[in-house]
C-alpha cells in the first residue's frame, strides 16, 4: 500500500477539526458553505433546511492510517486521500437551533416532550477521548444531564414517576435563576421484571465490519443475554444486503443457543435497513407476550443504505409498527460513518430510547445495571407544559431539549407522540429564568397569572408545571400539576442541583452556547466535584476526567 506519513494524517485531522469547530460556532451553514466543508446538506422532514454534520475521531482516522497507510475501500481497493476522506468522514448530526430567550408576557407558555436518551454523553465521551471538540449538534444538554442518576425521591401511589422541583441561583449568570423540574421513575427490581419478547435487530452490514462496531456489538448482547431467564424469548434478525432470521424464539435460559448464534455472525454487503425493521416486527408479533415487554434492539451504526433510508421514511415505518404494542430501542455502534440523526429520530418514533455504545463499559451501563429503565417502559407520552408568571419572570428559556419542543395546543391532544419513561429513569429540565431588576414594572399578564389583578393566593407563584402521560397500555393521557413558588428558592442548592447544573454548563460549553454567559470549565469541575454523592458506578468521577480533558484542549 502507498505510504503518506505523518504530514497527511496531520492535515486530516486538521481539516476534522475545522469541522468540528464549523459546527460548534452556532449559526447555521449555508449550503455551499456546507458543500465547501465536506459536509451534507439536506432537508429536514418539515422542509426546512438542517445541517448535517460530518466529522472523524482523532484516534479513528489514526487507527485507519496506521502509521500512514491509506486505508482500503470497502472492497480492499487502495484510496485517494480525496476518496479516503469522502468514505470515512459520513457521520451525521441534526442541525437544530437552540432555544431562545422568551418573554413570560408574550409566550408563558413552554411545552417539550421529556427525553431519556443518553447517546450523546457517551458520543461526546468519545470526541473528548480521541482529542477532539464534539461537533455543537453531537451535543443534546439533556442527555448529558440525564445520563446520570440522581438521589430523588421514590414514587407512592399510583403515578409511576415522582416529581421535584427547586429554585436556585443560576452559576453561569449571577443575575438569574435556574428552575430545575425533576422526574424518577419507578424502580423496578430485576426479579420483578415481566417478561422479555426481545428481538435483536443486528446490521451485519460491510460498515460494521470494524472492531468497535460488530465484535463489541457482539460482546455487548452477550452480556444482556446473561440476564435472562426461561420466560424470556429471544429472536435474532440481521440484515446486510437482505435481512433474515438467525434465532427465532428461544428460551432466555438456552443461553449456549444464543451466543452461538450471535458469535456465528460476520459482517458483509450492503444495508438493507428497512427490510430488517419489517422483518423483526413481524417476529416480535409472532412471540407477543401479553402484558410483558415486547421490544425490538435496533444495533447499528445508522448506515442504511438499501431501501428506504431517509430520517422521514424510516421514522414513518416505525410510526406503524408502535401500534402493535411493540417498542423500539436503538443501540448506536462505532464511528465515522455514524448516523446520529436516524438512530435518534427512529428510538423517538418507536417509544424507546437510544444509547451510544462505546466500550463494553457503556454496554454494561445500558444492558445490565440499567436493564429496567432500557427495557420496561412504566410512562409513555410524557410531555411537561411550564406556565409562568410574568409578575415574577421576565424572561425564560429551556436549557437543552432543542428538538423536543411541542406546540402548546399539543399538550391536551392525545393523539401526539411524546417521550417515555423506564423504570428507574430520572428525567432532569431546567429553565434558565430572568427577573425582573428592582425598580422594573411587571408587564401586565394574560393567561392564568395574566389577569389585571393579580389573586393574592398568586403572588408568590414563579410557575406551574404540568405533566400528561400515559400508561404502556393505555391511550388515554393523566395529568399532574406542581407549582414552583417562593418557598422553592434556596440559596444553598441540593447535590442533585449542583451535579446536574454543572453537567448543563459542560454542555453550554461544548455546544459554544450563545447562552453560556460567564460559563467555564472551572466552575464546572468545582461544583462537580462537590457533589460527587455516592457515585458507587463511578460515573461521575468520571465525568470530572472529561472536563479535565476538555481543560487540556483549552475549550472554552
Amino acid at each position: 500500500m502507498k505510504k503518506r506519513g505523518k504530514a497527511l494524517l496531520a492535515t486530516l485531522l486538521c481539516a476534522a477539526m475545522t469541522l468540528t469547530m464549523a459546527a460548534c460556532g452556532g449559526k447555521m451553514a449555508s449550503k455551499d458553505e456546507a458543500a465547501a466543508n465536506g459536509a451534507s446538506y439536506s432537508p429536514s422532514v418539515t422542509g426546512s433546511s438542517a445541517y448535517s454534520t460530518s466529522v472523524t475521531g482523532a484516534v479513528a482516522m489514526a487507527e485507519m492510517y496506521d502509521g500512514g497507510v491509506m486505508p482500503d475501500g470497502p472492497d480492499g481497493e487502495v484510496l485517494s486521500e480525496e476518496q479516503s476522506d469522502r468514505v470515512y468522514n459520513t457521520e451525521e448530526y441534526k442541525f437544530v437551533e437552540e432555544n431562545r430567550m422568551m418573554k413570560a408576557s408574550i409566550s408563558p407558555l413552554s411545552t417539550f416532550s421529556i427525553d431519556v436518551d443518553t447517546a450523546s454523553y457517551s458520543n461526546v465521551r468519545r470526541f473528548l477521548g480521541n482529542g477532539m471538540r464534539p461537533p455543537g449538534d453531537a451535543v443534546r444538554i439533556e442527555e448529558l444531564v440525564n445520563y446520570f442518576s440522581y438521589d430523588l425521591p421514590e414514587p407512592d401511589g399510583d403515578v409511576p414517576f415522582s416529581v421535584t422541583t427547586e429554585l436556585a441561583p443560576c452559576p453561569w449568570n449571577k443575575d438569574n435563576y435556574l428552575a430545575m423540574i425533576a422526574i424518577q421513575g419507578k424502580k423496578v427490581e430485576h426479579g420483578d421484571l415481566p417478561k422479555s419478547n426481545l428481538v435483536f435487530l443486528l446490521d451485519v452490514s460491510g460498515s460494521m465490519d470494524h472492531p468497535m462496531k460488530l465484535p463489541l456489538l457482539k460482546s455487548s448482547f452477550q452480556l444482556l443475554v446473561e440476564q435472562l431467564g426461561e420466560n424470556d424469548r429471544v429472536s435474532i434478525v440481521v440484515y446486510a444486503g437482505s435481512s433474515g432470521v438467525v434465532l427465532e424464539g428461544a428460551r432466555g435460559d438456552e443461553k449456549e443457543k444464543i451466543l452461538a448464534a450471535l458469535d456465528s455472525l460476520e459482517a458483509g454487503g450492503s444495508t438493507a435497513g428497512a427490510e430488517g425493521i419489517g422483518l423483526a416486527y413481524e417476529v416480535a408479533k409472532k412471540y407477543y407476550i401479553n402484558g410483558g415487554n415486547n421490544r425490538v434492539i435496533l444495533a447499528t451504526d445508522g448506515d442504511f443504505n438499501v431501501g428506504p433510508s431517509s430520517e422521514s421514511e424510516l421514522t414513518r415505518l416505525i410510526e406503524k409498527k408502535r401500534k402493535e404494542g411493540i417498542f423500539l430501542s436503538v443501540l448506536g455502534f462505532g464511528y465515522g460513518n455514524l448516523k446520529d440523526n436516524k438512530m435518534e429520530a427512529l428510538a423517538d418514533k418507536g417509544n424507546g430510547n437510544y444509547a451510544y455504545i462505546d466500550s463494553l463499559m457503556e454496554a454494561k451501563k445500558v444492558l445490565v445495571n440499567e436493564m429496567g429503565s432500557t427495557l420496561l417502559t412504566i410512562a409513555k407520552d410524557v410531555k411537561i407544559q411550564v406556565e409562568f408568571n410574568p409578575a415574577k419572570v421576565k424572561e425564560y428559556r429551556l436549557i437543552g431539549y432543542d428538538n423536543r419542543i411541542l406546540r402548546n395546543e399539543d399538550f391536551d391532544d392525545d393523539t401526539k407522540d411524546a417521550g417515555e419513561i423506564g423504570a428507574g429513569h430520572n428525567v432532569i429540565a431546567f429553565y434558565e429564568i430572568v427577573p425582573y431588576k428592582e425598580g422594573e414594572a411587571a408587564e401586565l399578564p394574560q393567561l392564568k397569572y395574566q389577569t389585571a389583578e393579580m389573586r393574592q393566593e398568586w403572588m408568590d407563584e414563579w410557575m406551574e408545571v404540568r405533566i400528561r402521560y400515559k400508561q404502556p397500555d393505555s391511550d388515554t393521557s393523566e395529568k399532574i400539576v406542581h407549582t414552583i413558588t417562593d418557598r422553592h428558592f434556596t440559596e444553598n442548592p441540593s447535590e442533585n442541583l449542583r451535579f446536574a447544573s454543572a453537567v448543563a454548563e459542560f454542555g453550554l460549553i461544548l455546544k459554544n452556547s450563545q447562552y453560556k454567559g460567564n460559563a467555564s470549565l472551572d466552575s464546572v469541575k468545582r461544583r462537580a466535584e462537590a457533589a460527587l454523592g455516592d457515585d458507587a458506578e463511578g460515573y461521575r468521577r468520571s465525568f470530572l476526567e472529561l472536563v479535565d480533558k476538555a481543560m487540556e484542549m483549552e475549550i472554552s
